[in-house]
């Protein structure tokens, strides 16, 4: 019977010391035994495979490991651009910043500044901006006016590299954008009777814009809101510069144009 109760009590410890140290067991890293090169490449199948958390998580036990060398400054530009890749623009920006305050010299340098310029340039309205038929120029342009700002300093500071074409392209839409930004707040003041407002707006994208597509409608805007207020000086000094800009435009003829697709979509 003692022997009984005695093996009883033993495998009582045995069952909670078995316990215990199961909760202590820490999780084994796969990785440990991989080279940098196989972290790489591990990451790279990742991300392609879409697995965005898993990718990140390689990317940054790359550049531990391989701190110093520059497939570290590799991993740590994967990483943002995986980031971005995953819808998180707010994570890649951060990466990006760390890379150039670590490595201002880096020969990656206009990648970078490229990738930041991404990382703030977006377009996906999403269903809701679908339905409601809103275009980039009827958003916030803080993230617009920051992604001009990367993409001017990467053609600026590196007029070759072969990232400076598409961003030319972008620096255009987004100067596009915001003309456009102007001219939408413009008529917005005029078809809600506040004329002096609209001129005003519409005076700053013609000032700060050239040749872009939507100051002929600010022009427009102009003429009009002229005419409503009665100053027919100034209503006729604005459709002469109309009428001699924009010989051919239907605003002389028909008016403003009713609302279609957003002329500036172009991806």
């Amino acid at each position: 019977m003692l022997l009984s109760r005695l093996s009883a009590v033993s495998l009582v410890v045995l069952g909670a010391t078995l316990a215990l140290g199961g909760c202590n067991t820490t999780p084994v890293d796969q990785t440990a035994g991989w080279s940098p090169n196989k972290l790489y490449s591990e990451a790279l199948d990742e991300r392609n495979a879409g697995n965005f958390e898993k990718a990140i998580t390689l990317y940054e036990k790359l550049e531990g490991r391989a701190a110093g060398t520059p497939l570290a400054q590799q991993a740590q530009l994967d990483k943002a651009y995986t980031h971005y890749k995953a819808g998180e623009p707010a994570q890649a920006l951060a990466a990006i910043e760390r890379f150039l305050r670590l490595h201002p010299a880096s020969p990656a340098l206009d990648y970078a500044l490229y990738l930041k310029g991404l990382a703030s340039f977006n377009d996906n309205l999403g269903l809701f901006g679908s339905l409601a038929r809103q275009d980039l120029s009827e958003r916030d342009q803080k993230a617009a006016k920051e992604s001009f700002e990367a993409f001017r300093e990467l053609v600026s500071r590196f007029p070759d590299s072969r990232y400076a074409p598409d961003a030319r392209l972008r620096m255009t839409y987004i100067v596009n954008s915001l003309a456009q930004y102007e001219v939408h707040v413009a008529r917005y003041y005029f078809e809600r009777g506040a004329y002096l407002a609209a001129i005003s707006r519409s005076q700053a994208a013609l000032t700060d814009y050239t040749d872009a597509p939507a100051l002929e409608e600010a022009l427009h805007i102009l003429v009009q809101s002229y005419n409503a207020l009665g100053m027919t000086q100034l209503r006729d000094d604005a459709r002469r510069v109309m009428q001699a800009s924009y010989p051919q435009s239907e605003y002389l003829s028909r008016g403003f144009k009713k609302r279609s697709d957003p002329w500036w979509k172009v991806w």
